[in-house]
């Protein structure tokens, strides 16, 4: 039975990823940071099948420690401070995790055990002020936020000890991937689930940003069998994972209200709050490499992405629990 260690385990595609390695056989080991407050229910129904370990992207004895311990075979590196927005109120903390805690889990596979193979989550706001549509493994990167380049320099220094250290590290460049178990603080869940409080009566606005800006976006549970398929490879390499369609935020409004036969511009405001002080206005992805090279594609469209979204609101609120 090989053994997994996921990073950022109870995040939503730790908790995907948890769930696809389950089914393939392996020992999942779920990296956990010790907070005032337990976050674990993403992963409440596989808990038990889990094997959940204290530790942190910023202290590197905590990873040596649990390499050394649980001696796996892959790491999938998905912990990071991930929210672009909060990225430009602590962008020093965004660096410290997001960036030079990839050195600290590369470094930590040299010492312990060059053999394990490791993900590494890559981001599309990489790609930020697009310099080519679409973007594919060779564009050039430019950043528009704190959490952008900290992406780039986590990207770019798993390359560097790939190719210095003969390690098996990937970066997967995925675009942006949802998922009912998408944060709150995030766009598409901020409308999935106002729009459905809206509709039962619980709210009466929905207060967004940049209406404009379009996006690649997929469904988080087809997306990590792409970071599985890198670390299947007998050759370590970086890929885009995206859809290869864009659009924009009110187009994701269009579907989320439609379905609940409500018209959004009776309630949606836009709130300069939420606003970005550099804004990435089109990124779409390129996924043939992904496609030729892993046999990967998307399985959820947009329109059913969307719903999905919206019908477990409907169903969470409908059930008084509470959405986190």
């Amino acid at each position: 039975m090989p053994t997994a260690l996921i990073t950022g385990v109870t995040g939503q595609d730790g908790s995907y990823l948890a769930e696809l390695l389950l089914q393939q056989g392996y020992r999942v080991v779920g990296m956990v940071r010790r907070t005032s407050t337990l976050n674990f229910h993403r992963i409440a129904h596989i808990q038990e099948q889990l094997e959940l370990v204290p530790g942190d992207l910023s202290d590197q004895v905590s990873l040596i420690h649990i390499l050394e311990e649980y001696q796996p075979e892959e790491v999938y590196n998905l912990a990071a401070q991930s929210f672009v927005q909060t990225s430009w109120n602590q962008p020093v903390f965004t660096g410290d995790v997001t960036a030079l805690g990839v050195t600290r889990v590369l470094d930590a596979i040299r010492i312990v055990n060059p053999r394990i193979r490791m993900y590494q989550a890559s981001s599309s706001e990489m790609f930020g002020k697009v310099v080519e549509v679409p973007q594919k493994e060779t564009t050039p990167f430019y950043p528009r936020s704190p959490y952008g380049v900290a992406k780039v320099y986590g990207h770019w220094i798993t390359i560097n000890y790939r190719e210095s250290y003969n390690l098996h590290a990937s970066s997967g460049i995925l675009f942006n991937h949802e998922s009912p178990r998408r944060g709150l603080e995030f766009v598409t869940r901020k409308i999935s689930h106002q729009a459905a409080k809206i509709k039962l009566g619980l709210a009466n606005e929905l207060r967004l940003g940049n209406l404009d800006a379009r996006r690649d976006w997929g469904f988080a549970g087809d997306y990590v069998r792409a970071m599985w398929l890198m670390l299947q490879r007998d050759t370590p390499d970086d890929y885009v994972v995206a859809t290869g369609e864009t659009h924009s935020v009110e187009q994701f409004l269009d579907v989320a209200f439609e379905h609940l036969d409500l018209d959004w511009r009776e309630y949606v405001v836009q709130d300069e709050r939420f606003m970005r002080p550099a804004e990435v206005d089109l990124l779409v992805g390129d996924p043939s490499k992904a496609g030729r090279d892993l046999g990967w594609e998307p399985t959820v469209s947009f329109a059913e992405l969307v719903r999905m979204m919206v019908d477990a609101d409907l169903q969470l609120l409908r059930d008084g629990a509470i959405a986190v």
